[in-house]
């Protein structure tokens, strides 16, 4: 009768060996794997080399739908409003949306910087007479888009508050068409590749192509 629990306390030995034996290597994986994860979290973080001008472009997209949003749900609510009417705090909300989204673009767009594969045009030299025209501004079309876009929001939220049922119409039409400006203006002048999708028709050339340069005085 002896013989039996020391068979049972051998099979529980042997049982527990066996167990120990497969978790072993198990567990000393899973420990392997969290010291590579700690290893790793503490490297320092390298960036992709030479992606700065990409994550440029990738900035300037996003850009555009930080502008796209806030504008599309503006006119989705007064076009879908009884007459083009909204009340005097949804109108705010909506608009103070557009605003800090034109802002925020505007803040970190250098002025005259949209165009950068353009060439200033020379100073004009002074004329004999003694008169001489004003320097040449460097251009700013986004800065420029930008600008009418605010000012078109603006028109079509006096229009969707007001009463003047008939003015939301063309206030929302130039809204639209405005909000179409920023968006070329942005890809014409936001340093973004060149389109290669076979079918699209070329781009058009940048407003300052093509100008006669002045000619200096004999």
């Amino acid at each position: 009768m002896r013989a039996l629990p020391v068979r049972r306390i051998a099979t529980s030995v042997l049982c527990s060996a066996l167990l120990l034996g497969t978790a072993g290597p198990v567990y000393a994986a899973s420990q392997d794997d969290t010291a590579r994860e700690v290893a790793a979290a503490a490297a320092p973080q390298a960036p992709v080399p030479g992606a700065d001008a990409l994550l440029a472009q990738v900035k300037t997209l996003g850009d555009i739908g930080g502008v796209l949003k806030p504008v599309t749900d503006l006119l989705d609510t007064v076009l879908k409003a009884d007459n083009g009417q909204l009340p005097a705090a949804d109108a705010t909300k909506l608009g103070d949306a557009v605003k800090d989204a034109i802002a925020k673009v505007t803040a970190v767009a250098p002025k005259g910087a949209e165009l950068p594969a353009t060439p200033q045009l020379p100073a004009t030299p002074q004329l004999p007479l003694g008169g001489a025209p004003a320097a040449q501004a460097p251009m700013d079309i986004k800065g420029d888009a930008l600008a009418a876009l605010q000012k078109a929001v603006d028109t079509l939220l006096k229009a969707a508050t007001g009463g003047d049922v008939a003015a939301v119409l063309p206030a929302a039409t130039a809204v639209v068409t405005g909000l179409v400006n920023v968006v070329v203006a942005t890809v014409l002048g936001g340093g973004l590749p060149v389109p290669n999708l076979p079918g699209l028709p070329a781009l058009p050339k940048l407003p300052t192509d093509g100008l006669p340069l002045p000619k200096l005085p004999v």
